[in-house]
């Protein structure tokens, strides 16, 4: 495998990966702070913690029945392409950064929300409050999520379809090389994988410095 080749992956890795943890993101957060200001939704809170498990290869399959030609979203015309990827990992994600961001947000409800509405803060200004002091923990958050879609193998292989130049991105072209025998380039994507994997653990561990709770 070609040196343009491994770079041009890696960077498809990063901009999908990254595309659907921006997604997730912006939808999860908003939907933990919902719960985190609602009363007993613990069992709702439970069902989003147990999803954060879900196999990828089932999630891959459901979602390959809603975007092939025969499914009800087959119109759309997103089976094989990045976009497919994007949907499929930012739903996976969904879960993981809902259930972390439940518990920073309803920690920092119970600190400063009550504070807030006791100095007369209006519901706007005490949510204000609440993400203004939470934002490094959410933003912990949404690394987590990137680097569990970075990683992630059966939704891009099966919705994907590996396709070079287009949809292949390191997993799946790991496991390519893995199958054709092609050990030294799987060996350098699984290597520069790694790397990220590394880079936002300790990225996270920086952030976790300034996590007030």
């Amino acid at each position: 495998m070609a040196e343009e080749e491994i770079i041009s992956i890696t960077l498809r890795s990063i901009w999908i990966s990254g595309s659907a943890a921006l997604i997730a993101f912006f939808i999860g957060v908003p939907l933990a702070y919902i719960l985190a200001i609602r009363r007993r939704v613990e069992l709702i809170s439970s069902i989003v913690e147990s999803l954060v498990g879900i196999p990828t290869v089932v999630l891959g399959l459901l979602l390959y029945f809603l975007f092939s030609r025969s499914g009800p979203l087959g119109f759309l015309n997103l089976l094989y392409t990045p976009q497919a990827i994007i949907i499929g990992e930012a739903i996976l994600v969904i879960p993981l950064i809902m259930s972390t961001s439940f518990r920073i947000l309803r920690n920092a409800l119970h600190i400063y929300g009550e504070f807030a509405i006791a100095m007369g803060a209006t519901e706007v200004q005490k949510m204000i409050l609440v993400f203004r002091e939470s934002y490094l923990g959410l933003l912990a958050s949404g690394i987590m999520g990137f680097s569990r879609a970075v990683g992630e193998l059966g939704i891009a292989l099966m919705i994907g379809g590996n396709i070079k130049d287009f949809t292949r991105v390191m997993t799946t072209a790991i496991a390519l090389g893995v199958s054709k025998g092609e050990f030294e380039s799987s060996l350098v994507l699984g290597s520069i994988l790694v790397f990220i994997m590394i880079m936002t653990s300790i990225v996270l561990k920086i952030i976790g410095r300034g996590v007030r709770y």
